[in-house]
């Protein structure tokens, strides 16, 4: 019994990123003040990426991109214009692999460092900021982003905007769950996200919270 508890309680907190099972992870700014982050995972994608940013624009809010770094090729010019308009990147992986939680920490490493250089031969930037892919994190995982020295980045607030909900769903939790401090999580790969998006802006604006970047929010820098 005390073996599979063991077991379960690894489960969990592997599972939990908010846990802080393994490691810190930064999750949440000040409960004190109106200030909020947006965080977009998975891109950039071609089609919804530019529409994110455009939206962005229009209520002059920053936000992060966690990029996976496969995604990167051919959309260049999609990882300069996020950089140019202000939004901070961080690192998603290389793959973001179904299995990717059996890696090594050399194959961690790997995942990271692939991504790492693909964006400073882009921006010149070297990103701190890491988002476990599925938001898991094991030891192997953990011992990676420190020797490389980033910040793990989870979120409070979860959209679940790749599922099959409305985007009407989507938009409660969302707002059901803003509090001060509150770390966003979005993916730019779809349509419903945009229509989230500029909802959860309004209700923002309309409620007084304030967009933040995420440094400001968790006060570390995003880039070395």
């Amino acid at each position: 019994m005390p073996g599979a508890v063991w077991l379960a309680l690894i489960i969990y907190g592997s599972a939990s990123i908010q846990v802080g099972f393994f490691a810190p992870v930064c999750c949440h700014g000040s409960r004190l003040t109106n200030e909020i982050a947006l965080s977009f995972d998975d891109g950039p994608n071609p089609e919804y990426t530019p529409q994110v940013l455009a939206t962005l624009a229009q209520y002059n809010a920053l936000a992060t991109f966690f990029v996976i770094g496969k995604n990167i090729t051919g959309n260049e010019n999609i990882l300069k214009q996020i950089d140019a308009a202000g939004h901070s990147i961080g690192n998603h992986s290389y793959t973001h692999s179904f299995f990717i939680d059996f890696k090594s920490v050399q194959g961690f490493k790997d995942e990271l460092n692939q991504t790492a250089d693909i964006v400073f031969n882009i921006t010149g930037k070297h990103m701190k900021f890491f988002r476990p892919p599925y938001g898991v994190t094991t030891l192997h995982l953990v011992k990676a982003a420190s020797l490389l020295n980033y910040s793990i980045i989870g979120w409070t607030v979860r959209s679940l905007d790749t599922t099959a909900d409305t985007a009407q769903t989507i938009v409660r939790r969302v707002q059901t769950q803003i509090k001060p401090g509150a770390v966003i999580l979005f993916h730019d790969t779809s349509d419903k996200t945009i229509e989230v998006l500029k909802q959860t802006l309004n209700f923002a604006r309309d409620k007084g919270y304030k967009i933040v970047s995420l440094e400001q929010l968790l006060k570390i820098k995003a880039y070395v």
